[in-house]
């Protein structure tokens, strides 16, 4: 059994290990957000093109100043929802998305276009983009509501 320095070995060698030291060999099954248990009572895992959707999911409906340790991350489009539309606010809306989608994400995505509707108290964003580790064209379609 071969064994990394700081690792311990598990009992059972057929077991995967959870973060290998060797990037080539670790899962690339990443917890699934918003977190849940799946069927086998277990922490429910995506694939790396899901994964990539909940990031960006995560950037524009996060409000800058509600995580602690990253004060900065997030985009304020939920601001958004009740505010007067125009083409110039579309506009200058769908460029900070754009911008916060680079920010965070640059290592993952080309952003190509950030699409965003507001009708009645519902916010509706599509985010074309390719997947850098792939070359894949990918789009998200992401709502949210007032909930009233």
């Amino acid at each position: 059994m071969t064994t990394h320095p700081g690792s311990r070995a598990h009992p059972d060698p057929t077991v995967p290990p959870r973060a290998h030291p060797d990037p080539s060999l670790r899962s690339h099954a990443h917890l699934d957000f918003p977190f849940h248990i799946d069927t086998q009572g277990r922490s429910a895992a995506t694939s790396d093109e899901d994964r990539v959707r909940d990031l960006i999911e995560q950037v524009l409906f996060t409000v800058p100043g509600e995580r602690v340790n990253r004060p900065d991350f997030g985009s304020g489009v939920l601001r958004l929802v009740f505010a007067p539309g125009s083409q110039e606010l579309a506009g200058a809306v769908e460029y900070s998305l754009q911008a916060a989608l680079q920010r965070w994400l640059a290592d993952l995505v080309q952003v190509d276009r950030v699409d965003v509707e507001t009708e009645e108290g519902t916010l509706r964003i599509t985010v074309s983009y390719v997947l850098l580790a792939t070359g894949r064209q990918a789009t998200a379609v992401l709502e949210r509501g007032t909930g009233g």
